[in-house]
């Protein structure tokens, strides 16, 4: 037999029978891992379902329908398919377009004081200049575990004339400000949001912080840094992701308030029922009855949100990536 010969026998020869257990066992390990895997995943995807796709596509449909009345109003309400005509109504309302620029001029004003604020607080913590560290965290973030409706309730009695201890004492100091005015209504909120959500995102940062190798640090002060130096230049560009992340959050928390207004409402009138888009919402179904308008409103926020979110996270991978291009 020639060699051509033997290589065409050997290579239409069975596989032998331990390459043929060692695929079986892979086959099986396999399966056991992608079993594994779908048993700790089902919990994500059954909340996932139940409080995201559920309450998502129950927005959707009912945004496409409406209760109509025949004639001139005299019949019986029914339920008629209306299309697109709720989301071009949201669209084409003067109130829901303010409650949008709104929300967007309170987004440029939180978001940054939000992101440095906490940030520098962080930096401060980590410097080591606080003494008591832990109870300086503790009294920062004890604003946090108040209920949002709560800490609003405080602030709307900071904010009432007559009533608040602070305008007291500003008016002995012949100071008159009105926390509920017109260009002063907006600031407030800020504060409020600031008041309650400030020590929460300081812990993320100073948990980043922690990370940071000790080592960075101490080749800083050999090469001559000061604390101010280390801090902005080692110790914040090394938490990079955690201020991405803080700041998409507070973005997304922004673009859905609805608290602080929502209360503030009750006590000044430059605080509108249709403040913002979430207001909007709440005023088009439990005020005028129109759930098709709230939904059709409800979807168009989160297309909103989505896009605003995806749009910055694009925005920061094409930074990433330059940055670590140009190095």
């Amino acid at each position: 037999m020639t060699a051509t010969a033997q290589a065409t026998a050997t290579a239409s020869a069975p596989p032998r029978e331990a390459d043929v257990s060692r695929r079986k066992a892979q086959r099986a390990a396999g399966r056991r891992r992608g079993g594994a895997a779908g048993v700790l995943m089902a919990p994500f995807f059954v909340l996932l379902t139940l409080v995201f796709l559920i309450p998502v596509g129950t927005a959707v449909w009912l945004s496409f329908f409406s209760d109509d009345q025949p004639g001139l109003g005299f019949g019986p309400e029914r339920t008629v398919f209306v299309g697109l005509r709720s989301y071009t109504s949201v669209l084409t309302d003067p109130s829901f377009l303010s409650g949008l620029g709104t929300v967007g001029l309170y987004c440029l004003i939180y978001i940054p004081l939000m992101t440095i604020g906490s940030l520098a607080l962080a930096l401060l913590l980590d410097s080591g200049v606080v003494r008591l560290r832990s109870w300086a965290q503790l009294g920062l973030f004890l604003p946090h575990a108040v209920p949002g409706i709560i800490g609003a309730l405080i602030w709307l009695y900071l904010y009432t004339p007559g009533i608040s201890p602070v305008i007291e004492v500003l008016g002995k100091a012949d100071i008159t400000i009105d926390f509920l005015g017109l260009h002063t209504a907006l600031p407030s909120i800020v504060n409020i949001a600031l008041w309650s959500n400030l020590g929460y995102n300081m812990v993320v940062f100073y948990a980043a912080l922690q990370a940071v190798p000790r080592e960075v640090l101490e080749a800083s002060v050999v090469d001559g840094a000061g604390p101010v130096r280390t801090a902005l230049q080692v110790k914040a560009p090394l938490v990079r992701s955690s201020i991405v992340m803080v700041s998409m959050f507070t973005l997304i928390w922004a673009l859905q308030l609805f608290t602080e207004p929502m209360l503030l409402h009750q006590a000044s009138q430059m605080v509108g029922a249709r403040f913002s888009p979430s207001m909007y919402i709440y005023d088009a179904a439990f005020s005028r009855n129109n759930y098709s308008l709230a939904a059709a409103a409800s979807v168009i926020l989160l297309i909103i949100t989505i896009a605003v979110s995806y749009g910055v996270t694009r925005w920061t991978n094409r930074v990433n990536s330059a940055e670590e291009n140009a190095r």
